[in-house]
């Protein structure tokens, strides 16, 4: 296979937005290029709503050191992709092999998404994550692949790449294979602070509009105290499995740096620390865990944090993979 000249067309099938540029089936680098997976990156650009595609030209032309393009695709902060190239790129590098990719010349063997967030301070979008889902598992279709040929490119370098940072790659192959399996339609369930009968909190957490970052009309914050006074969300999950369990809250300088969020799985309650001095205004993925059917409080913002700054209980979603 020396192009892919049907990858715009299985883009778009699949729901995902796609701008094309320029003259993309002839544009790539010379050599093989035979794909049998496809692999994420980031840019290590830092993109935002108003500069959603930083990296773009870098992916089209290159850099001094290394020749364009790129990447077959750029994905940036909206979620869009554009198409750049139908042929092999300078993306991958020496494969030394993981999963079921080999080791040997990543070019030849894998498309590359380059996701254009920087990977240090800032997290990808959740319209960048879905609108990746979505064309990985149409692209790994199209391939007669399954998603273990999903791979990120900190599990192929030989270099010591970090890419994709902050996203669990098992997480995103077990999304992908959801989405070939049956078209993204997993049951998911999202409790924000104000959902009637779904939310409890003592009368210790305030309510805040503060900051336009928060889900919905307004959010719950409290002091960190040496007692968990959690804030339950309450989920009525349809069947004992697994589910991805996400987060949405508000960021400040004056939040917490260590917020424990409570899952009461199948096999006892797990807890996870996360930083609500970044990353806010977004869907962040907390984990996967195996729960138990039936109508109960599954998920917590506990106050029992050793660091300083408020605790901020706004949004969570349950996802089954």
């Amino acid at each position: 296979m020396a192009t892919i000249p049907w990858l715009v067309d299985v883009l778009r099938a699949a729901g995902v937005q796609v701008v094309v540029e320029g003259d993309w089936l002839n544009r790539m680098r010379p050599g093989s290029f035979d794909p049998i997976g496809v692999l994420w990156h980031h840019t290590a650009s830092t993109s935002s709503a108003s500069n959603p595609h930083p990296a773009l030209g870098i992916c089209i032309n290159g850099r001094s050191d290394l020749a364009g393009p790129l990447c077959q695709a750029l994905v940036d902060y909206n979620g869009v992709f554009h198409v750049i190239s139908a042929g092999r790129c300078n993306h991958a590098g020496v494969s030394g092999g993981s999963g079921p990719i080999p080791a040997g010349d990543g070019n030849t063997l894998m498309i590359g998404w380059e996701i254009d967030y920087n990977g240090v301070d800032q997290e990808m979008t959740a319209a960048q994550y879905n609108a990746s889902i979505a064309a990985t598992a149409a692209v790994l279709t199209r391939l007669g692949r399954d998603s273990s040929y999903a791979r990120g490119h900190r599990e192929t370098s030989t270099t010591g790449k970090i890419d994709p940072s902050f996203i669990d790659l098992n997480v995103m192959r077990a999304d992908v294979a959801a989405k070939m399996a049956g078209g993204g339609t997993a049951w998911s369930s999202t409790v924000d602070n104000t959902t009637a009968g779904r939310f409890t909190a003592s009368a210790s957490w305030g309510v805040s509009t503060f900051s336009s970052q928060r889900y919905g009309a307004d959010y719950r914050y409290a002091d960190p105290v040496a007692a968990s006074d959690p804030a339950w969300y309450r989920f009525n999950v349809p069947a004992a499995g697994n589910y991805r369990v996400e987060a949405w809250w508000p960021t400040n300088s004056g939040y917490n740096s260590a917020t424990p969020y409570i899952v009461a799985t199948s096999t006892g309650n797990k807890t996870v620390y996360v930083d609500q001095r970044v990353t806010g205004g977004q869907w962040r993925v907390l984990g996967t865990f195996t729960l138990p059917a039936g109508d109960a409080n599954r998920v917590a913002v506990s106050r029992w944090s050793t660091a300083t700054g408020l605790v901020v209980a706004d949004a969570v979603r349950l996802t089954r993979v």
